[in-house]
């Protein structure tokens, strides 16, 4: 009986040493996080050839009367950045622009009939506004107002406005007139 037991116990090794030993398969590490590429920063568009290209400034002409004075002002809901008032008291359209200077500096005011550069009056430019003080019969008034659907106010050192020609414009001038 001993050899047979020794021959069963060979055969089972020799069966065992033919099986395949199974592989370890290695543990999963932890999954790399994507990380997302940032953002391309926004390339700005090029200053346009024609200053008539150039997009519209934000927002609307608002006409009421304030101070016994009719005044248009041009901007988002409140915070305008342009405005036109007619002065009674001194017979005259101021033109002004969010964005105080210091001192008279130049402004260009272009329309499609004309380009023409005045000096700001700081006595009008109050609180953070730059303005002009124009006589009610100047005729830069109606090429404004008559301007082929915008007209720009352009101090150096401050972004252009481009400016719609609407109807408060020319309220506000017949008012001074």
């Amino acid at each position: 009986m001993l050899p047979r037991l020794a021959a069963a116990a060979a055969a089972t090794v020799l069966v065992a040493a033919c099986a395949a030993v199974p592989k370890v398969q290695p543990r999963p590490g932890p999954v790399p996080i994507p990380v997302p590429a940032p953002a391309p920063r926004p390339v700005p568009r090029p200053a346009p050839a024609d200053w008539r290209d150039a997009p519209q400034t934000p927002g609307d002409w608002y006409w009421k009367v304030s101070g016994g004075n009719s005044q248009a002002r041009f901007g988002l809901p409140g915070v305008p950045v342009a405005m036109l008032t007619c002065d009674a008291a001194s017979r005259s359209v101021i033109l002004a622009r969010a964005g105080g200077a210091s001192g008279a500096v130049p402004v260009t005011v272009r329309s499609t009939f004309a380009v023409r550069t005045l000096t700001s009056d700081p006595a009008a430019s109050k609180d953070g506004w730059t303005a002009l003080r124009l006589p009610p019969r100047d005729p830069l008034l109606d090429q404004i107002a008559f301007s082929r659907g915008r007209f720009t106010i352009e101090i150096a050192g401050m972004a252009p406005l481009y400016l719609p020609s609407w109807p408060e414009i020319s309220r506000v001038i017949e008012d001074c007139r």
